[in-house]
């Protein structure tokens, strides 16, 4: 209960502070968005051309996360994660708050999970993050982008949303080793200490979920029942 009313005041206080407090909108925001998603580039900065690029892939990270999280939920995963594609932690923070601790995986993954859990998807993904960060850093002017920080509020809202979604990964990292079946001395529980490009090695690295048929389900729950009634 304590992780929930966290995540919910989490979320009604980014809301605030992003509404209220944070720098006010610019009025040539549409038209930079406009012209990042059309390719229009020249005279934008790398830094802010690649932050926008990545809020897409950040998304793609947590759908390898929150589709076979929210097989086990009461609440439907998929609407949030499309919703983080144009809302970030905005729409994510909610489905945090709602869902329940789901440590194991039962039924068949469906073509749907499998594409999400195959690690191919997650070398695409690791490989479209890591361009985009060096086209940024290595081209990017950071004086001209800590002043947009400090003037825009869509550079500024983005970046701390960048800052948000990257830590957020932990709340469902505990599960996801369970339900991987991650000893607890893996190599992978230290890799993923690093932000965001530790969570894309964990990704690419990580054990494919175990798939559990339905048959051998109902099997197990007969043999639980017969222990318990011995």
């Amino acid at each position: 209960m304590s992780r929930k009313i966290g995540f919910g005041l989490l979320w009604v206080g980014f809301v605030t502070y992003a509404f209220l407090f944070a720098p006010p909108q610019q009025p040539d925001t549409f038209e930079l968005i406009t012209k990042i998603s059309t390719g229009e580039w020249e005279g934008i900065n790398p830094l802010i051309i690649a932050l926008f690029n990545i809020m897409g892939i950040v998304p793609m990270m947590y759908g390898c996360f929150l589709f076979s999280d929210g097989k086990g939920q009461k609440i439907a995963a998929w609407p949030f994660a499309v919703g983080s594609f144009f809302l970030g932690a905005f729409a994510l923070l909610p489905y945090l708050t709602l869902r329940q601790p789901n440590p194991n995986f039962t039924g068949e993954k469906n073509w749907f999970i499998k594409i999400w859990d195959w690690q191919i998807t997650a070398i695409l993904i690791t490989l479209g993050a890591i361009a985009l960060a060096i086209f940024g850093i290595v081209n990017g002017d950071w004086n001209d982008f800590i002043r947009e920080w400090q003037t825009s509020r869509f550079i500024h809202v983005t970046s701390l949303d960048f800052c948000l979604l990257s830590l957020l990964f932990y709340a469902l990292l505990d599960d996801d080793f369970s339900r991987r079946e991650i000893a607890k001395n893996s190599i992978l529980r230290s890799i993923i200490l690093v932000p965001f490009f530790g969570i894309l090695a964990y990704l690419c690295l990580r054990p494919a979920l175990p798939e559990l048929s339905l048959e051998n389900t109902v099997e197990e729950n007969q043999s639980d029942r017969q222990l318990i009634g011995k």
